[in-house]
């Protein structure tokens, strides 16, 4: 850690008084840095620093309140502190508001302009005008060599199912791209920060979808939203599947059977 502490001194122009390292995730090292003025901020080792500083200026530009940007190089990203409590139960009705600010922003394809990673999985982002070419090719498929060859064989059965299962041309709505609710901070129940973004355009239920993964948003976060909770359930398993593959090739056989489950809830089963 102490090298690119170090360049985190560099970057800022002034001494680190202290640094310790906190929990960021699974994909990069993150640490608290003290300053010698007495200043407190977060720095982050990730090889896709400037990507992730775009990123976040992009989320900041549509309206959603992010860490604001201090430094940053090829390998070292140096933020603003946001304090949060973690009571995203009680922020619901403000995570509403703000996902569906974030989604007014829209883009002319889906895709980003240039690729992304969670470590060493691609995030292929090639632009593209049809939405169920995009996330078959560019989401499902570059993860289905990964899986056991029963999931890898219904999981191309469902790519190959796409058109008729996803809208051909919604809204390219600027997605966070990893919104599960760590990665949403929260504060006295508003939206304090999103962090750690993999941005793209697309879908907008894509968000919504990764959201309710591993959470259980109430009926306030609908309404603000402005949807019902129903409105995409069935298409909920086919965007659910793409975080459950990354987790599965990130961390092992564990994640096995979430991803059959999502299959068997898209209707996609195993043929003997």
């Amino acid at each position: 850690m102490t090298h690119w502490i170090d360049r985190a001194a560099v970057l800022l122009g002034e001494p680190i008084r202290q640094h310790q390292a906190i929990s960021g995730g699974d994909v990069a090292a993150v640490a608290r840095l003290e300053l010698a003025s007495g200043a407190v901020v977060v720095a982050k080792a990730s090889p896709q620093a400037i990507e992730e500083a775009t990123m976040l200026r992009r989320l900041a530009a549509a309206g959603v309140p992010t860490p604001e940007v201090l430094a940053q190089d090829s390998a070292l990203l140096v933020l603003s502190l946001i304090h949060h409590d973690g009571w995203v139960e009680t922020s619901w009705q403000d995570l509403g508001r703000v996902f569906a600010r974030l989604h007014q922003t829209t883009g002319p394809h889906y895709g980003w302009h240039a690729d992304y990673a969670f470590r060493d999985v691609p995030i292929l982002n090639t632009p593209c005008g049809h939405w169920p070419t995009f996330w078959g090719q560019q989401r499902l498929l570059p993860l289905v060599a990964d899986l056991p060859s029963e999931l890898a064989q219904r999981t191309e059965r469902l790519i190959a199912s796409l058109p008729e299962r996803l809208p051909a041309r919604p809204a390219a709505a600027l997605l966070h791209g990893d919104a599960w609710t760590g990665n949403l901070l929260v504060r006295d129940g508003r939206v304090a920060a999103f962090i750690d973004p993999a941005c793209y355009f697309g879908h907008a239920e894509v968000d919504l979808a990764m959201l309710r993964l591993f959470a259980r948003p109430g009926g306030e976060f609908f309404e603000s939203y402005g949807c019902s909770s129903s409105e995409s359930d069935e298409r909920l398993p086919v965007y659910q599947l793409w975080p459950a593959s990354v987790h599965y090739r990130l961390f092992g056989p564990s994640y096995r059977g979430l991803v059959e489950r999502l299959l068997a809830d898209a209707g996609v089963m195993f043929r003997a």
